[in-house]
């Protein structure tokens, strides 16, 4: 015969058990149902390279709607709209070979950093989805063999895909 204890921790896992059949998890999605358009804006740029504007945008059209499953549409039909500002671009030397004395340093690499404000505004709701103050990328390249155009590109790349993770980050 099982004792009263023994029953009464059976009943209770019987009912865990059959509560655990019923349950399902169903975090947030994003983007949400009802937005299947997007519009990329151009981003205000705060900075002195002009031309980072259009690079930027360029790489947003081409990969943000495609990697949020979203189809581009214009601001005025769009269910989403992505905004920001390019905050800061600098290009410093974080690998240098140090000179002899009373010789400069050898810069061996140099890198760029880009750094962005963004957000992502549900314009059917009229809410913010998703929003970063800072989010920033570097890009490399060899002083001797190539031009700030390869460390740009590769920052702006990054910075792209930053901003897909931390928009998917909240689905």
């Amino acid at each position: 015969m099982i004792s009263r204890g023994w029953t009464s921790a059976l009943l209770v896992a019987g009912v865990l058990a059959v509560a655990g059949c019923n349950y399902s998890f169903r975090a947030g999605s994003f983007p949400p149902p009802h937005v299947k358009t997007i519009a990329v804006l151009p981003f205000d740029n705060e900075t002195n390279r002009f031309e980072l504007t259009g690079e930027l945008h360029e790489q947003l059209l081409r990969t943000l709607p495609r990697a949020l499953g979203l189809r581009p549409a214009g601001q005025d039909v769009a269910d989403a709209v992505v905004r920001g500002t390019i905050m800061r671009y600098d290009v410093v030397a974080p690998n240098y070979r140090a000179g002899r004395q009373g010789e400069p340093a050898q810069v061996l690499q140099r890198q760029v950093q880009i750094a962005v404000t963004v957000e992502v505004i549900d314009r059917v709701e009229n809410v913010v989805l998703w929003e970063s103050r800072s989010v920033t990328a570097q890009g490399e390249f060899l002083e001797a063999s190539e031009s700030e155009d390869v460390g740009r590109q590769e920052a702006i790349e990054l910075l792209v895909q930053k901003i897909v993770d931390g928009a998917q980050s909240n689905w």
